[in-house]
Protein backbone atom coordinates (compact mmCIF):
# COMPACT_ATOMS: atom_id res chain seq x y z
CA UNK A 1 0.00 0.00 0.00
CA UNK A 2 1.39 3.41 -1.01
CA UNK A 3 0.62 5.17 2.27
CA UNK A 4 2.13 2.34 4.33
CA UNK A 5 5.28 2.41 2.20
CA UNK A 6 5.64 6.15 2.68
CA UNK A 7 5.12 5.81 6.42
CA UNK A 8 7.87 3.22 6.66
CA UNK A 9 10.33 5.33 4.68
CA UNK A 10 9.49 8.90 5.66
CA UNK A 11 7.65 8.75 8.96
CA UNK A 12 4.19 10.09 9.78
CA UNK A 13 4.76 13.89 9.78
CA UNK A 14 6.55 13.96 6.42
CA UNK A 15 4.04 11.54 4.88
CA UNK A 16 1.12 13.69 6.04
CA UNK A 17 2.66 16.87 4.62
CA UNK A 18 3.57 15.12 1.36
CA UNK A 19 0.03 13.84 0.98
CA UNK A 20 -1.36 17.33 1.54
CA UNK A 21 1.11 18.76 -0.96
CA UNK A 22 0.14 16.29 -3.70
CA UNK A 23 -3.59 16.74 -3.13
CA UNK A 24 -3.10 20.53 -3.07
CA UNK A 25 -1.17 20.43 -6.36
CA UNK A 26 -4.00 18.53 -8.02
CA UNK A 27 -6.68 20.80 -6.61
CA UNK A 28 -4.82 24.02 -7.46
CA UNK A 29 -4.08 23.03 -11.04
CA UNK A 30 -7.61 21.71 -11.60
CA UNK A 31 -9.32 24.73 -10.04
CA UNK A 32 -7.24 27.16 -12.09
CA UNK A 33 -7.79 25.24 -15.31
CA UNK A 34 -11.55 24.89 -14.88
CA UNK A 35 -12.21 28.30 -13.25
CA UNK A 36 -13.99 26.39 -10.50
CA UNK A 37 -15.94 29.00 -8.55
CA UNK A 38 -19.12 28.77 -6.49
CA UNK A 39 -19.73 32.51 -6.82
CA UNK A 40 -19.87 32.33 -10.61
CA UNK A 41 -22.27 29.39 -10.42
CA UNK A 42 -24.55 31.29 -8.02
CA UNK A 43 -24.62 34.34 -10.31
CA UNK A 44 -25.76 32.23 -13.26
CA UNK A 45 -28.37 30.49 -11.15
CA UNK A 46 -29.63 33.75 -9.65
CA UNK A 47 -29.99 35.16 -13.15
CA UNK A 48 -32.27 32.26 -14.02
CA UNK A 49 -29.92 30.30 -16.23
CA UNK A 50 -27.78 27.18 -15.98
CA UNK A 51 -24.59 28.14 -17.76
CA UNK A 52 -21.01 26.89 -18.09
CA UNK A 53 -19.93 28.13 -14.63
CA UNK A 54 -22.81 26.26 -13.02
CA UNK A 55 -21.88 23.15 -15.03
CA UNK A 56 -18.25 23.32 -13.84
CA UNK A 57 -19.21 23.68 -10.18
CA UNK A 58 -21.83 20.91 -10.31
CA UNK A 59 -19.43 18.61 -12.19
CA UNK A 60 -16.81 19.10 -9.47
CA UNK A 61 -19.38 18.57 -6.73
CA UNK A 62 -20.82 15.48 -8.44
CA UNK A 63 -17.35 14.04 -9.00
CA UNK A 64 -16.47 14.57 -5.33
CA UNK A 65 -19.67 12.88 -4.11
CA UNK A 66 -19.41 10.00 -6.59
CA UNK A 67 -15.74 9.29 -5.97
CA UNK A 68 -16.02 9.60 -2.18
CA UNK A 69 -19.09 7.38 -1.92
CA UNK A 70 -17.45 4.82 -4.21
CA UNK A 71 -14.44 4.67 -1.89
CA UNK A 72 -16.75 4.07 1.06
CA UNK A 73 -18.81 1.42 -0.73
CA UNK A 74 -15.78 -0.61 -1.81
CA UNK A 75 -14.19 -0.32 1.64
CA UNK A 76 -11.23 1.78 0.49
CA UNK A 77 -11.99 4.55 2.99
CA UNK A 78 -13.59 4.51 6.44
CA UNK A 79 -14.97 7.98 7.04
CA UNK A 80 -17.14 7.25 10.07
CA UNK A 81 -14.79 9.29 12.27
CA UNK A 82 -14.66 12.32 9.97
CA UNK A 83 -15.16 15.63 11.78
CA UNK A 84 -18.18 16.52 9.64
CA UNK A 85 -19.94 13.32 10.73
CA UNK A 86 -19.38 13.83 14.45
CA UNK A 87 -22.49 12.88 16.50
CA UNK A 88 -22.89 16.53 17.59
CA UNK A 89 -23.43 19.34 15.09
CA UNK A 90 -24.42 23.00 15.17
CA UNK A 91 -27.22 23.74 12.75
CA UNK A 92 -27.37 27.39 13.80
CA UNK A 93 -23.67 27.65 12.96
CA UNK A 94 -24.26 26.02 9.58
CA UNK A 95 -27.08 28.41 8.70
CA UNK A 96 -25.61 31.68 10.00
CA UNK A 97 -22.07 30.82 8.91
CA UNK A 98 -23.23 29.71 5.49
CA UNK A 99 -25.13 32.95 4.95
CA UNK A 100 -22.03 34.96 5.92
CA UNK A 101 -19.73 32.94 3.65
CA UNK A 102 -22.18 33.31 0.76
CA UNK A 103 -22.50 37.07 1.20
CA UNK A 104 -18.78 37.49 1.76
CA UNK A 105 -17.73 35.60 -1.35
CA UNK A 106 -19.93 37.87 -3.47
CA UNK A 107 -18.21 40.94 -2.03
CA UNK A 108 -14.70 39.52 -2.55
CA UNK A 109 -15.62 38.01 -5.93
CA UNK A 110 -14.49 34.58 -4.86
CA UNK A 111 -14.72 32.01 -2.06
CA UNK A 112 -11.60 31.26 0.04
CA UNK A 113 -10.40 28.53 -2.34
CA UNK A 114 -10.81 30.84 -5.35
CA UNK A 115 -8.92 33.61 -3.55
CA UNK A 116 -6.03 31.25 -2.86
CA UNK A 117 -5.93 30.10 -6.47
CA UNK A 118 -6.10 33.66 -7.81
CA UNK A 119 -3.37 34.82 -5.42
CA UNK A 120 -0.95 32.43 -7.08
CA UNK A 121 -1.64 33.99 -10.49
CA UNK A 122 -0.71 37.52 -9.38
CA UNK A 123 -4.07 38.85 -8.18
CA UNK A 124 -3.21 41.16 -5.29
CA UNK A 125 -6.89 41.75 -4.49
CA UNK A 126 -7.25 38.06 -3.80
CA UNK A 127 -3.99 37.96 -1.83
CA UNK A 128 -5.00 40.78 0.53
CA UNK A 129 -8.51 39.33 0.90
CA UNK A 130 -7.04 35.91 1.64
CA UNK A 131 -4.82 37.32 4.36
CA UNK A 132 -7.76 39.12 5.97
CA UNK A 133 -9.76 35.90 5.75
CA UNK A 134 -6.99 33.95 7.51
CA UNK A 135 -6.60 36.54 10.29
CA UNK A 136 -10.34 36.65 11.02
CA UNK A 137 -10.59 32.86 10.81
CA UNK A 138 -7.81 32.52 13.39
CA UNK A 139 -9.48 35.12 15.63
CA UNK A 140 -12.74 33.20 15.31
CA UNK A 141 -11.11 29.87 16.10
CA UNK A 142 -8.96 30.73 19.09
CA UNK A 143 -8.92 34.52 19.43
CA UNK A 144 -11.12 37.47 20.28
CA UNK A 145 -14.05 36.34 18.12
CA UNK A 146 -14.14 32.79 19.50
CA UNK A 147 -16.66 33.55 22.30
CA UNK A 148 -19.12 35.08 19.81
CA UNK A 149 -18.71 32.11 17.50
CA UNK A 150 -19.39 29.69 20.35
CA UNK A 151 -22.53 31.57 21.43
CA UNK A 152 -23.97 31.59 17.90
CA UNK A 153 -23.02 27.97 17.29
CA UNK A 154 -24.69 26.91 20.51
CA UNK A 155 -28.12 28.25 19.59
CA UNK A 156 -29.22 25.12 17.73
CA UNK A 157 -27.24 21.96 18.35
CA UNK A 158 -28.33 18.43 17.44
CA UNK A 159 -26.88 15.15 18.64
CA UNK A 160 -26.91 11.63 17.29
CA UNK A 161 -25.38 10.14 14.16
CA UNK A 162 -28.87 9.42 12.84
CA UNK A 163 -29.32 13.21 12.59
CA UNK A 164 -25.85 14.48 11.71
CA UNK A 165 -25.60 11.98 8.81
CA UNK A 166 -27.99 13.17 6.10
CA UNK A 167 -28.35 9.73 4.52
CA UNK A 168 -29.33 8.21 7.86
CA UNK A 169 -31.68 11.12 8.55
CA UNK A 170 -33.48 10.48 5.25
CA UNK A 171 -33.45 6.71 5.70
CA UNK A 172 -31.13 6.16 2.72
CA UNK A 173 -28.13 3.87 2.30
CA UNK A 174 -24.72 4.48 0.74
CA UNK A 175 -25.93 3.32 -2.64
CA UNK A 176 -28.38 6.22 -2.59
CA UNK A 177 -25.48 8.56 -1.88
CA UNK A 178 -23.67 7.25 -4.93
CA UNK A 179 -26.85 7.68 -6.95
CA UNK A 180 -27.12 11.33 -5.90
CA UNK A 181 -23.54 11.91 -7.00
CA UNK A 182 -24.17 10.29 -10.37
CA UNK A 183 -27.34 12.37 -10.82
CA UNK A 184 -25.33 15.55 -10.21
CA UNK A 185 -22.79 14.39 -12.77
CA UNK A 186 -25.52 13.68 -15.31
CA UNK A 187 -27.03 17.15 -14.93
CA UNK A 188 -23.60 18.77 -15.11
CA UNK A 189 -22.72 16.87 -18.28
CA UNK A 190 -26.03 17.83 -19.90
CA UNK A 191 -25.54 21.53 -19.09
CA UNK A 192 -21.87 21.42 -20.04
CA UNK A 193 -22.57 19.86 -23.42
CA UNK A 194 -25.34 22.39 -24.06
CA UNK A 195 -22.84 25.22 -23.52
CA UNK A 196 -19.93 23.42 -25.21
CA UNK A 197 -17.45 23.91 -22.39
CA UNK A 198 -13.90 23.01 -23.36
CA UNK A 199 -11.81 19.99 -22.49
CA UNK A 200 -9.78 21.98 -19.97
CA UNK A 201 -12.94 22.83 -18.03
CA UNK A 202 -14.18 19.21 -18.12
CA UNK A 203 -10.87 17.79 -16.91
CA UNK A 204 -10.30 20.52 -14.35
CA UNK A 205 -13.76 20.24 -12.79
CA UNK A 206 -13.45 16.48 -12.52
CA UNK A 207 -9.97 16.96 -11.05
CA UNK A 208 -11.34 19.17 -8.28
CA UNK A 209 -13.80 16.45 -7.28
CA UNK A 210 -11.16 13.73 -7.47
CA UNK A 211 -8.84 15.81 -5.28
CA UNK A 212 -11.53 16.01 -2.58
CA UNK A 213 -12.02 12.23 -2.67
CA UNK A 214 -8.25 11.64 -2.73
CA UNK A 215 -7.88 13.68 0.45
CA UNK A 216 -10.55 11.59 2.18
CA UNK A 217 -8.81 8.38 1.05
CA UNK A 218 -5.34 9.53 2.08
CA UNK A 219 -6.22 10.79 5.56
CA UNK A 220 -8.41 7.78 6.34
CA UNK A 221 -5.60 5.45 5.23
CA UNK A 222 -3.10 7.38 7.33
CA UNK A 223 -5.41 7.21 10.36
CA UNK A 224 -5.79 3.45 9.96
CA UNK A 225 -2.02 2.89 9.87
CA UNK A 226 -0.82 5.48 12.37
CA UNK A 227 -0.12 4.71 16.03
CA UNK A 228 -1.12 8.27 16.93
CA UNK A 229 -4.59 9.80 16.46
CA UNK A 230 -4.92 11.31 12.97
CA UNK A 231 -7.81 13.53 11.94
CA UNK A 232 -9.74 12.16 8.96
CA UNK A 233 -10.31 15.19 6.76
CA UNK A 234 -10.49 16.43 3.21
CA UNK A 235 -9.84 19.75 1.50
CA UNK A 236 -10.81 22.88 3.42
CA UNK A 237 -9.40 26.38 3.57
CA UNK A 238 -10.70 27.92 6.79
CA UNK A 239 -8.82 25.96 9.45
CA UNK A 240 -5.76 25.32 7.24
CA UNK A 241 -5.45 29.02 6.34
CA UNK A 242 -5.61 29.98 10.01
CA UNK A 243 -3.07 27.29 10.90
CA UNK A 244 -0.71 28.38 8.10
CA UNK A 245 -0.88 31.94 9.40
CA UNK A 246 0.16 30.77 12.86
CA UNK A 247 2.82 28.51 11.39
CA UNK A 248 4.43 31.59 9.85
CA UNK A 249 4.01 33.77 12.94
CA UNK A 250 4.72 31.16 15.65
CA UNK A 251 6.17 27.96 14.13
CA UNK A 252 6.65 26.19 17.46
CA UNK A 253 2.93 26.42 18.26
CA UNK A 254 1.74 24.44 15.24
CA UNK A 255 1.89 20.71 14.59
CA UNK A 256 2.94 19.34 11.21
CA UNK A 257 0.11 17.57 9.41
CA UNK A 258 -1.83 17.22 6.14
CA UNK A 259 -2.93 20.87 6.12
CA UNK A 260 0.66 22.13 6.21
CA UNK A 261 1.21 20.67 2.75
CA UNK A 262 -2.27 21.42 1.39
CA UNK A 263 -2.20 25.23 1.22
CA UNK A 264 1.29 25.53 -0.36
CA UNK A 265 0.33 22.72 -2.74
CA UNK A 266 -2.74 24.61 -3.95
CA UNK A 267 -0.68 27.76 -4.50
CA UNK A 268 2.00 25.88 -6.42
CA UNK A 269 -0.49 23.90 -8.48
CA UNK A 270 -2.47 26.97 -9.54
CA UNK A 271 0.73 28.91 -10.27
CA UNK A 272 2.08 26.16 -12.52
CA UNK A 273 -1.26 25.84 -14.33
CA UNK A 274 -1.44 29.60 -14.88
CA UNK A 275 2.20 29.75 -15.99
CA UNK A 276 1.69 26.96 -18.51
CA UNK A 277 -1.43 28.66 -19.90
CA UNK A 278 0.25 32.11 -19.83
CA UNK A 279 -2.37 33.44 -17.44
CA UNK A 280 -0.09 35.06 -14.86
CA UNK A 281 -1.10 38.68 -14.47
CA UNK A 282 -0.47 41.27 -11.77
CA UNK A 283 -3.78 42.83 -10.67
CA UNK A 284 -4.60 45.30 -7.90
CA UNK A 285 -7.52 47.14 -6.37
CA UNK A 286 -9.55 49.54 -8.48
CA UNK A 287 -9.90 52.12 -5.70
CA UNK A 288 -10.60 52.69 -2.02
CA UNK A 289 -14.26 51.73 -2.26
CA UNK A 290 -13.35 48.47 -3.94
CA UNK A 291 -10.80 47.70 -1.24
CA UNK A 292 -13.35 48.27 1.54
CA UNK A 293 -15.71 45.87 -0.19
CA UNK A 294 -13.09 43.11 -0.45
CA UNK A 295 -11.92 43.49 3.16
CA UNK A 296 -15.47 43.42 4.50
CA UNK A 297 -16.30 40.32 2.46
CA UNK A 298 -13.12 38.53 3.53
CA UNK A 299 -13.85 39.24 7.20
CA UNK A 300 -17.39 37.91 6.80
CA UNK A 301 -16.05 34.73 5.22
CA UNK A 302 -13.40 34.26 7.90
CA UNK A 303 -15.92 34.36 10.72
CA UNK A 304 -18.66 32.59 8.75
CA UNK A 305 -16.45 29.69 7.68
CA UNK A 306 -15.40 28.97 11.26
CA UNK A 307 -19.02 29.23 12.38
CA UNK A 308 -20.26 26.94 9.60
CA UNK A 309 -17.51 24.37 10.11
CA UNK A 310 -15.86 25.05 6.77
CA UNK A 311 -15.75 27.21 3.66
CA UNK A 312 -17.45 26.69 0.31
CA UNK A 313 -15.13 23.74 -0.33
CA UNK A 314 -14.55 22.48 3.21
CA UNK A 315 -18.21 22.37 4.18
CA UNK A 316 -19.86 22.68 0.80
CA UNK A 317 -17.97 20.07 -1.21
CA UNK A 318 -15.88 17.98 1.21
CA UNK A 319 -18.63 17.86 3.83
CA UNK A 320 -21.29 17.43 1.18
CA UNK A 321 -19.42 14.45 -0.27
CA UNK A 322 -19.82 12.53 3.01
CA UNK A 323 -23.44 13.68 3.42
CA UNK A 324 -22.98 15.57 6.66
CA UNK A 325 -26.30 17.22 7.49
CA UNK A 326 -24.72 20.44 8.73
CA UNK A 327 -22.54 20.63 5.60
CA UNK A 328 -25.50 20.38 3.25
CA UNK A 329 -27.36 22.97 5.32
CA UNK A 330 -24.32 25.26 5.21
CA UNK A 331 -24.02 24.80 1.44
CA UNK A 332 -27.67 25.69 0.93
CA UNK A 333 -27.21 28.76 3.13
CA UNK A 334 -24.16 29.80 1.11
CA UNK A 335 -26.20 29.67 -2.09
CA UNK A 336 -28.98 31.64 -0.41
CA UNK A 337 -26.66 34.28 1.08
CA UNK A 338 -24.71 34.66 -2.15
CA UNK A 339 -27.84 34.89 -4.28
CA UNK A 340 -29.42 37.52 -2.03
CA UNK A 341 -26.22 39.58 -1.96
CA UNK A 342 -25.95 39.40 -5.73
CA UNK A 343 -29.48 40.74 -6.16
CA UNK A 344 -28.98 43.49 -3.59
CA UNK A 345 -25.44 44.60 -4.51
CA UNK A 346 -24.32 43.44 -7.94
CA UNK A 347 -27.39 42.64 -9.98
CA UNK A 348 -27.37 45.79 -12.14
CA UNK A 349 -23.70 45.33 -13.04
CA UNK A 350 -23.81 41.62 -13.81
CA UNK A 351 -24.53 41.76 -17.58
CA UNK A 352 -21.68 44.18 -18.17
CA UNK A 353 -18.96 42.32 -16.40
CA UNK A 354 -19.56 40.64 -13.06
CA UNK A 355 -19.19 37.17 -14.58
CA UNK A 356 -15.97 38.23 -16.25
CA UNK A 357 -14.63 39.50 -12.92
CA UNK A 358 -15.63 36.25 -11.24
CA UNK A 359 -13.54 34.27 -13.70
CA UNK A 360 -10.36 36.27 -13.08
Amino acid sequence: MAVELLLDRLGEPVTAVLGGLIVGLLFGAAAQGSRFCLRSAVIEFAEGKLGPKFAVWLLAFGAAVTATQTLVLVGAADLAEARQLAPRASLSGAILGGLLVGAGMMLTRGCPSRLLVLSATGNLRALVSGLVFAVVAQASLRGALAPLREVLAGQWVVEGSEITNLLALLGLDRAAGLGIGLACLAIAVFVGLAHRIGARAWIGAAGVGVAVAAAWWFTSSLAALSFEPVAIKSISFSGPSADMLMLVLAPSSQSVDFDVGLVPGVVLGSFLAAFRARELKLQGFEGGQSMRRYIAGAAMMGFGAMLAGGCAVGAGVSGGAVFATAAWLALFSMWLGAGATHWLVDRERTPAGALALAAR
